[in-house]
Formats: C-alpha cells, structure tokens, sequence
C-alpha cells in the first residue's frame, strides 16, 4: 500500500499570509503519527515565478522533510527560477535516458520516481506566458519513454501521472478557459496503457474527484485559497475557507482511494 499526501498551489509571494498557509500545512503533515511515502507539490508553487519565492518554498518544502517532496511545475511557476532556486540544478537536467544532452533552458520540466512499488510521472504542463495548460511534443515523447522503460523492467509497476492542469471542465466557466489544451493525445495515451492507475492534478484550487479517460483524476484543493463555484457566489476565489491537502492511497488491487482534509 501507498500513501501519499498532495499540496498544491502555494502561491508563496512573500506575505506572511501565504506562508503562514504554507507553514500550517506542513506542520500538520510532519506532525503525523504515521508516515507517508512522498509528498506531492503540484504547482503554481510561486504566484510570481521569482527566485526569492523558489527559495522560501525550498526552504518550506525541503529542508528536513521526512519524505520524498515531489514537484511539478503550474501556470504562474517561471522554469528559470523553478530549476535553480527550488530544485538547485545549475543547468536544465536531460530529459531521456542517461547519457542525453541537457536540455535547453525553457524545456519542460519532466520528472520521474519510484515510490515505493509505483512510479509516479511528475509532467509539466505549464505553457510559458500563459494560463492555459499545454503538455508539448517533448513531454509526450518523454512519457512515452518512461512507460516504455517501466515495461521493459517486468515489474507490473502501476503508474500514476501527475500535473497541474485539468484536462476536463470543471465547471466553472473562467477557470475552464484555463485548462489543459488538447487533451486528446493524453486521453489516447492513458487508454493504450493499462498501467496508468490514476491522474492527479491541482490548478483548480477545490477538492474535487473525477474521471479521464477511464481512470480517476483526483484535483487537490489550494493552500493558499479555495474556488468560489458559480451557485456558490461571486467571485473567483474565496480567502476565508482553511488551507487544504489531499491523501491519496493506493492499495495492492491498484484502487486509488482519496481523503481531503482541511488543516485549521
């Protein structure tokens, strides 16, 4: 069994709001009686994609963390600052099989881990100057490899995929001009691959819990605010309700099962 809990949306920009927030949550998670496997962060991480923000959350995220902290990139995260600041690499890291030049400098940032008896596919779905969300050519040929070294171990590893933006509505008629672009190759993708258990994603700011192509898409609610839905008032976005996180667990019959808990 895995168990892993999901944070999403910091939007640290330096007030004492958002890292009080951000704080509070990782307190909560660290003071745990049992353990996790990983910690998943899906984004929008930064609200201004700046260097100092990548450091707080480095700080916040990183350091002594009992677990894995997991990471993907979101629409108001910067790749430049992201890659130095928060994951410390000097130079954008290959993206194929060892041995690969580096990637160029604005290239996705992809990542993969083996979590225990899974892997988890961490994608970069942000599309740089944008809000709306993209996975580009490199991403799909960089999945595809990865499945394909997945396979080619003999494992019957499961396989979870997480990013940030949602590839299906979620019914809010300003966020849904935001989400992923063109999210058939992916919907082709998951369905020629048993393998892929579930999806999981933030950019919505709700707990919230659906389907794509025939697996669960799980979206983690935000740290920093929670969505005001249309039948629940005007408005975007709501300050007041506490921060939230996810737990998602994954059993050996390879059912994803979620808990949403908000932190006070």
């Amino acid at each position: 069994m895995l168990v892993l809990a999901q944070i999403s949306d910091l939007h640290l920009d330096g007030t004492a709001r958002a890292t009080e927030r951000a704080e509070r949550v990782l307190d909560h998670l660290r003071a745990l009686p049992g353990p996790l496997d990983a910690l998943l962060v899906t984004g929008d991480i930064a609200d201004h994609g700046e260097e100092a923000e990548y450091k707080e959350a480095a700080r916040l995220l990183f350091t002594d963390a009992p677990w894995p902290v997991l990471t993907c990139p979101g629409n108001h995260d910067v790749r430049g600052p992201y890659r130095t600041a928060l994951l410390g690499e000097s130079e954008p890291a290959a993206s194929g099989s060892p041995g690969a030049e580096p990637a160029a400098p604005e290239a996705a940032i992809n990542r993969a881990h083996r979590v225990g008896g899974a892997e988890i596919l961490m994608l970069d779905s942000s599309l740089p100057g944008s809000d709306e969300g993209l996975l580009d050519e490199e991403t799909y040929a960089w999945l595809e490899e990865q499945l394909a070294r997945i396979a080619r171990g003999g494992d019957d590893v499961p396989v979870l995929l997480s990013f940030h933006h949602h590839p299906v509505r979620m019914h809010h008629p300003r966020l849904d001009t935001w989400r992923l672009r063109e999210p058939g190759p992916l919907a082709a993708l998951v369905q020629r691959h048993p393998e892929i258990v579930g999806l999981i994603i933030g950019h919505a700011h709700t707990p919230a819990a659906t389907t794509f192509a025939g697996r669960p898409l799980i979206v983690g609610p935000g740290v920093v605010s929670t969505l005001r839905l249309p039948w629940e008032g005007e408005g975007l976005v709501d300050l007041a309700p506490p921060p939230g996180l996810a737990f998602h667990v994954l059993d050996d019959e390879r059912r994803l099962t979620t808990h949403f808990r908000v932190v006070t």
